[in-house]
């Protein structure tokens, strides 16, 4: 069943689709719903659920379950396949999981012990020769990993793992705990389809993209017993889709649904658990549009949006107005940091110093002929994403803006191709608990999702210091300084942070949303 990797499997091509300002609302035509037909019937006593989620897809870069092909290792981690070396309390704080502790030896060597009770659902046991077969295989093809970790070597001693970086890495740990992170059996190896063998209280028999997955219980599981025999995971991108299949119990439970939706099942026999997150909704801007050069033009637009009016109207409340990346109970969150509010006639203002006015009184801005015209490009299985691009389309035509919006599964085709002015994305920007993620991710001269091509010798240098830095109360003042810095170049506009709700139906118990995005199906779950 299992392979050696030969390759690196690469996400599915998606199909293109546009999602005009009409269809926002009704959630982007193109979104697929794969909630045809039923699940398989269940044997007598047998105990199943059927879960749905908009996420399992190769538009969100969780084409499969193997944690070293781009985000894959959310599945992984989420649907209780896979487990990394540390994890996260639901405050944030680590605590050992396939670990039991770990020493910083020096600036660049970290000692890990392992447990010594845990298998691979492939039969073999867990030792520290497994994990370095492992950490290996990821930083030697998954290059967000190689550039967090920047691993040197790695040796293995029975159940001790010792790994030396090339230079300081202050949080190594937190990084070993992102979900690329999750510890997988590189001897089993990884299937065609993208399957791979984990630690986890369940196991995948069945990896569809796009469509979801079949998992069943792992048996010789090490943290007890798992409650289910079999979950059907399914992909439904579409929220009336999904709500009615959550009405009508085709859905046990559900992750994504829309926010207009959560009210159906605000009574018995619903629960809904919801949670503050670090996942933000924000906008990048491109530096090789002319009309973006200009640091008037940038700011004008960051003045140009409604976050209150998104987020308590559009969103019904369910997330908070953002000022940077980080939440405001993050030390160094959005209470440290200050934003451009929405200011529609500052914003004329700096549009007009900036050359730009309605010469010919069509409604729109203009310079030396041309119509100041953004193209917004998103994508729609983030619900959020195209109330955003609404609310940006309508509010920046109030200061003369005109927004010609993409909402496209194939989003990636537009970035590549360079046909786009602002990108607007979904991203947890403290997933491990430390601030230096974000930045190393995206803001930096070789962040790989540097999209816009944005520079800062002030950052590059804070960054310098932050890489440099392991003691936390420092590290969190950097974080504020590096925050405000890209807030005062207006690189990226955020507009939101999500609250993030999962709903259980009848009987359903232990599914509860985390703060870190990351643990959904656990050992606890049930359904009675």
């Amino acid at each position: 069943m299992f392979k050696n990797r030969i390759f690196h499997k690469k996400a599915g091509a998606a199909v293109l689709t546009f999602c005009v300002t009409a269809a926002l609302l009704s959630g982007c035509t193109g979104a697929k719903a794969e909630a045809e037909g039923s699940s398989p019937a269940k044997e007598d006593g047998e105990k199943v659920l059927t879960y749905g989620d908009t996420t399992f897809n190769a538009e969100n870069d969780e084409s499969d379950v193997d944690p070293h092909n781009g985000y894959s290792g959310w599945a992984c981690i989420r649907y209780g396949i896979g487990e990394t070396l540390f994890k996260y309390s639901d405050k944030m704080e680590l605590e050992p999981w396939l670990a039991t502790e770990y020493e910083s030896v020096d600036e660049n060597t970290w000692k890990i012990a392992l447990r010594d009770d845990v298998s691979f659902t492939s039969g073999r046991r867990l030792d520290a020769q497994a994990v370095k077969e492992c950490l290996d295989d990821l930083v030697s093809v998954h290059e967000r990993a190689k550039g967090d970790l920047k691993i040197k070597e790695i040796s293995a001693d029975g159940q001790t793992l010792t790994i030396v970086t090339e230079e300081p890495v202050p949080a190594l740990i937190n990084y070993l705990s992102d979900p690329y992170g999750c510890i997988v059996d590189m001897e089993a190896g990884v299937t065609e389809d993208g399957n791979v063998a984990g630690t986890g209280p369940y196991i995948a028999t069945e990896v569809k993209t796009d469509v979801g997955l079949t998992l069943v219980k792992n048996e010789d599981y090490w943290d007890g017993e798992p409650n289910l025999d079999t979950i059907y995971v399914k992909t439904i991108s579409d929220g009336d889709t999904m709500t009615m299949a959550m009405q009508s119990g085709e859905l046990d439970a559900a992750y994504g649904l829309p926010y207009a939706s959560l009210p159906l099942f605000a009574q018995e026999p619903y629960t809904i658990s919801s949670v503050e997150t670090s996942r933000s909704f924000f906008g990048q801007i491109n530096y090789k549009t002319p009309a973006l050069q200009d640091e008037k033009v940038r700011k004008a637009i960051a003045m140009s949006i409604d976050k209150e009016s998104f987020t308590e109207t559009l969103l019904d409340g369910n997330g908070t107005a953002a000022a940077g990346p980080f939440p405001a109970n993050f030390a160094f969150g959005d209470d440290t940091v200050t934003a451009p509010g929405y200011q529609p006639e500052e914003a004329k203002k700096l549009l007009a110093e900036a050359g730009w006015s309605d010469s010919d009184k069509d409604g729109y801005v203009d310079k030396d002929g041309e119509n100041l015209t953004i193209r917004w490009v998103t994508y729609p299985s983030r619900q959020e994403l195209p109330l955003l691009a609404e609310t940006v389309q309508a509010t920046l035509k109030e200061v003369g803006i005109k927004v010609e919006v993409n909402c496209s599964a194939d989003f990636q085709s537009f970035l590549d191709s360079g046909d786009w002015d602002i990108y607007a994305g979904a991203f947890v920007c403290a997933p491990t608990g430390d601030p230096e993620y974000f930045f190393t991710t995206h803001c930096l001269d070789e962040s790989s999702k540097n999209r816009g091509g944005y520079h800062s010798d002030k950052l590059q240098e804070l960054e310098n210091q932050m890489k440099a830095t392991f003691d936390t109360d420092e590290r969190a003042k950097l974080a504020t300084e590096m925050t405000q810095t890209i807030l005062d170049d207006n690189a990226f506009i955020f507009a939101s942070h999500l609250r993030m709700s999962i709903v259980s139906g009848k009987g359903v118990t232990g599914l509860e949303a985390h703060p870190c995005d990351y643990y959904e199906i656990t050992v606890d779950l049930d359904k009675n």
